[in-house]
C-alpha cells in the first residue's frame, strides 16, 4: 500500500477525479439500485425496529435488526453518501449476514450537509454510539459492539476512534473494533472538489475533521478496507490512515487490505456476502 501514500491531487480537476465515485463507475446507477433491492428483501425478511431515536437532530435514529435468539453483541453501521446524501434505509442490505451469525445490526442515520455541518455529523455518530451503550441492551442490542462504515460512514467511524468518551460519560472505549470501509480519512482534497458546495470546508475545518490529524484515543482493533478498483485517491487514503496512526502508543491499526476486483460501491455489497472477506473481518473484531 506504500504506493498510495504519495501528494494528493494538485488541481481542481484531478481533485474532481480523484473523488468522483460515479464517475469512476459507469453502471453506478445498477449498484445503487443493488443497493435499495437488497435492503427492502432485508428489512421485508427481518422486520427491524425502525426509527429508533437517540438524539434530537430530524435523522438521529436508527433501524435495529435482531437475531431471534439473545444477540451475542451489535454491530453498528454507517452509511455513507458524502455526508450529504443517502440514507439508513438504503443499507439494511447490511444485516442480515450479522444477524444469521447472532449478531444484532444498528444501522444509524444522521443529519445531511448542507442542513449541518460535518462536525454536526460526527456528534450525532457520537450520540449513537452513547445510546447503545446506555439502552442498547434493553433493546436486545448488547455489548460488545463493533463499528463499520462505508466512505463517509467510514471517516465517522475513524472519528470515533479519536473520540475521549469520557466527555460523554463513557470510562471505557464503548467498542470492541471498527472497520473502515472505503473510507475518506483526510478531508483536505475535498475543499477543491464541487462536493464542497455542500460540505462548505474551510482549510481550518477540513483539518479539525480529518482523523489523520488526531492520535487515536482507542485502544481496540481498526481494520481499514479498499476495493482494488477505487480510484487511486481512496486508495491513497486508506494507506494514509494506517501511515498516520500505526506508530500510535498502544494503537492496534491493521494495515490496509485491498479487495480484488471491488470498485467503491460494489465493495460495500460485499457485506451481503457471509462468507465474503469484509463480513469476515468485521465479525472477526467480536471477541469469541
Amino acid at each position: 500500500m506504500d504506493r498510495t501514500i504519495g501528494a494528493g491531487p494538485a488541481t481542481r480537476d484531478e481533485a474532481e477525479r480523484g473523488y468522483d465515485n460515479r464517475g469512476a463507475v459507469p453502471d453506478h446507477d445498477a449498484w445503487l439500485a443493488e443497493f435499495a433491492s437488497c435492503s427492502k428483501r432485508a428489512s421485508e425478511a427481518l422486520n427491524p425496529a425502525i426509527d429508533l431515536r437517540f438524539g434530537a437532530g430530524y435523522r438521529e435514529t436508527l433501524d435495529l435488526f435482531l437475531p431471534t435468539q439473545p444477540a451475542r453483541g451489535t454491530l453498528m453501521f454507517i452509511h455513507g453518501g458524502y455526508w450529504r446524501g443517502m440514507d439508513k434505509r438504503d443499507h439494511a442490505f447490511v444485516a442480515p449476514a450479522f444477524v444469521a451469525a447472532g449478531y444484532a445490526v444498528a444501522v444509524i442515520d444522521y443529519d445531511l450537509c448542507p442542513g449541518v455541518t460535518i462536525a454536526t455529523i460526527v456528534e450525532q455518530c457520537r450520540h449513537a454510539v452513547r445510546w447503545l451503550e446506555r439502552y442498547g441492551a434493553q433493546h436486545g442490542a448488547p455489548a460488545p459492539r463493533v463499528i463499520a462504515g462505508h466512505s463517509a460512514g467510514g471517516h465517522l467511524a475513524a472519528m470515533m476512534f479519536a473520540t475521549d468518551w469520557r466527555l460523554f460519560g463513557i470510562e471505557r472505549t464503548p467498542f470492541t473494533g471498527a472497520v473502515t470501509v472505503s473510507g475518506l480519512h483526510d478531508l483536505a482534497p475535498l475543499t477543491l472538489t464541487s462536493i464542497n458546495a455542500d460540505l462548505r470546508l474551510d482549510a481550518d475545518e477540513a483539518r479539525r475533521m480529518s482523523p489523520v490529524n488526531y492520535a487515536p484515543i482507542a485502544d481496540v482493533p481498526l481494520a481499514i478496507v479498499v476495493g482494488a478498483d477505487e480510484t487511486s485517491e481512496y486508495l491513497r487514503q486508506a494507506g494514509l490512515l494506517h501511515a498516520a496512526w500505526s506508530a500510535s502508543r498502544g494503537a492496534r491499526i491493521a494495515a490496509p487490505v485491498l479487495n480484488p476486483g471491488r470498485h467503491h460501491f460494489s465493495m460495500a455489497l460485499d457485506y451481503r456476502d457471509p462468507e465474503s472477506a469484509l463480513t469476515r473481518t468485521t465479525l472477526a473484531l467480536f471477541p469469541r
